[in-house]
């Protein structure tokens, strides 16, 4: 397979010491005009999935384990339930005020994710909306009335 590559090294201009250094591969046409562009992309590229996957990693969703448990799909299906957590709190904080509110009241994804862990050791909820209503009773929140 041919491909073509770039590479992109940001030194300190007065020490000369490197900043940032990587390469890129793509399947783009690497000329004058467009390898500036490039390197842009594979940046922002590179950029959005170090910060997805350090989510993952260490806010509470616990991918750093070696899901290699089973014989055949286990791995795959433990993935596949991390990453639709994941989207779904994800849809959540921009769909749904209360989320969002307790949220900003427990900033820590891991407390939050505690907090229910506890709550529903103990306590039984008819719903997701009884479960948040109960946590802003509380911890005392306010709902701004245009929400």
């Amino acid at each position: 397979m041919l491909v073509n590559w770039c590479e992109l090294t940001v030194t300190q201009e007065e020490t000369g010491a490197f900043v940032y250094r990587n390469a890129f591969v793509t399947d783009f046409d690497v000329l004058e005009t467009t390898v500036e562009s490039i390197a842009q992309d594979g940046r922002s590229r590179w950029k959005i999935e170090n910060e997805n996957n350090n989510v993952l990693k260490t806010k509470g969703y616990h991918l750093e384990h070696n899901f290699g448990h089973g014989h055949q799909f286990l791995a795959s299906f433990f993935l596949s339930l991390n990453l639709l957590a994941f989207l779904f709190h994800t849809v959540l904080h921009l769909v749904d005020i209360r989320y969002k509110l307790l949220r900003q009241i427990l900033r820590k994804r891991k407390l939050f994710f505690h907090d229910i862990n506890a709550l529903l050791r103990y306590i039984v909820f008819n719903n997701w909306d009884h479960l948040l209503d109960f946590m802003i009773t509380g911890l005392e929140i306010e709902i701004p009335s245009s929400a």
